[in-house]
């Protein structure tokens, strides 16, 4: 059984919501109908006229900032693939890209990304098919405000050993520059000796401890492949794997489990396998709490994995899409559904994480669709798709207004279900 959810652009919004997500009272029965998220939706009461903090009776209007006040709670924000093509770093002006979303990222203490290219100085810039980029590209991320990196994916040896090496010596130096600070840098995925056992990464945040895993299951060249947290998809590797992070669970103490996996699925297909959800459920069933899949370049579903009590405690995003790139260099303005233009946008999704009685439960998912626009300066930038934003460049730009307004539409349609399993 299953309950969809359509994805939401992000907009303010004022409403009264529950405090749980689920109806706990549907405690054995399964009843799915009895599922509920937390999405914006039309106040029940009416609001006090020039206010939007109580209702007429005082009851207070929560948020999905105010909802979990005075609760045991964390809020941590989960993003898509960072590309570094031509035209994303060719720019310079690099804070330019997240002028839009820095507010936003800054709201959560840790946001997560996948960086999909070498960090190396001692090379130049390079494009699609083997990137490199310079510290500068990496620090304009950071400053915005993601701080939890991917460092596993398909182009990780583009630039070979010296490649991997530099892109981990620095975010070795950025981990320890930052470890004092309010918003710690962390990164997971290279090793500094083939020999050396699978990275993880132990994240503290307030009274939060996060187990943190990043594999690739694909390389564009096996090239330095030992040097990298790499779990080829075979039956064999797999269940190697899901005993591998069985003993991680069990050897390191912590609230929140989340593993990336830069998956071997193709490019820009939106369905998920049978054979990828399934190795998916084992490594939830093996103590892993959030799946933060990459690698399609295209938005796909989300799945919410209840307990037997109804209870959200687990989740996998099967692709986060794009966060910035440069796929979509020509769009589609006469077909915005054509496969390739949906690699011109991507989501980044807050999830609260709530403390409850010794245990963890999910109670928002709150996803917020980002699209890169391509300013009057041919610049490309990270914007998130709301109507606002749409109504901005409807009388300067109403090929592009009428473009988005129809992407916007499309990217609503990709859905979160809740499974059962």
């Amino acid at each position: 059984m299953r309950r969809t959810i359509n994805i939401k652009s992000y907009k303010p919004v004022f409403f009264i919501i529950a405090t749980l997500l689920f109806n706990s009272c549907a405690s054995n029965s399964r009843n799915v109908d009895s599922l509920s998220l937390f999405y914006p939706a039309a106040p029940s009461k009416e609001l006090v006229k020039n206010q939007t903090d109580t209702f007429q009776d005082g009851t207070p209007v929560l948020t999905s900032e105010t909802a979990f006040k005075g609760q045991d709670s964390l809020l941590v924000t989960f993003a898509g693939d960072l590309m570094a093509h031509k035209p994303n770093w060719d720019r310079g002006h690099f804070d330019e890209i997240y002028e839009d979303i820095k507010d936003k990222l800054h709201e959560c203490p840790l946001v997560f990304a996948n960086l999909e290219t070498p960090v190396c100085d001692s090379k130049p810039y390079s494009t699609y098919p083997n990137f490199n980029v310079h510290h500068e590209y990496v620090e304009a991320a950071i400053d915005a405000g993601f701080n939890v990196f991917s460092l596993t994916n398909n182009h990780t040896n583009d630039q070979f050993l010296d490649g991997i090496n530099s892109t981990r010596e620095w975010f070795a130096k950025k981990e320890a520059e930052t470890k004092e600070t309010q918003r710690p840098v962390y990164a997971c995925g290279l090793k500094s000796k083939p020999e050396d056992s699978l990275t993880y990464r132990i994240i503290k945040q307030d009274d939060w401890t996060i187990l943190f895993v990043s594999i690739t299951e694909i390389l564009n060249t096996n090239s330095y492949s030992t040097y990298i947290d790499y779990i080829p998809p075979t039956k064999t590797k797999r269940q190697a794997f899901i005993q591998e992070i069985k003993k991680l669970n069990d050897e390191n103490p912590h609230d929140i489990f989340v593993l990336s996996i830069h998956c071997c699925d193709p490019e820009y297909i939106f369905t998920v396998t049978d054979n990828q959800r399934n190795y998916y459920l084992e490594l939830l069933d093996a103590g892993v709490d959030v799946i933060w899949g990459n690698h399609p370049h295209v938005s796909k579903k989300w799945e919410l994995v209840p307990d037997e009590n109804n209870v959200p405690r687990k989740l996998i995003f099967y692709s986060m899409g794009n966060s910035i790139s440069a796929q979509r260099t020509n769009p589609s303005f006469s077909a915005p559904s054509t496969n390739r233009d949906y690699t011109g946008e991507g989501y980044m999704t807050r999830v609260r994480f709530v403390r409850e009685n010794d245990s963890i439960k999910i109670a928002l998912i709150d996803p917020i669709i980002l699209t890169t626009y391509i300013n009057i300066h041919n610049r490309y930038q990270i914007k998130i798709l709301n109507d606002d934003f749409i109504s901005s460049i409807k009388t300067s730009r109403p090929v592009w207004s009428n473009y988005l307004q129809e992407r916007k539409k499309l990217m609503e349609k990709i859905s979160g279900t809740v499974k059962w399993h």
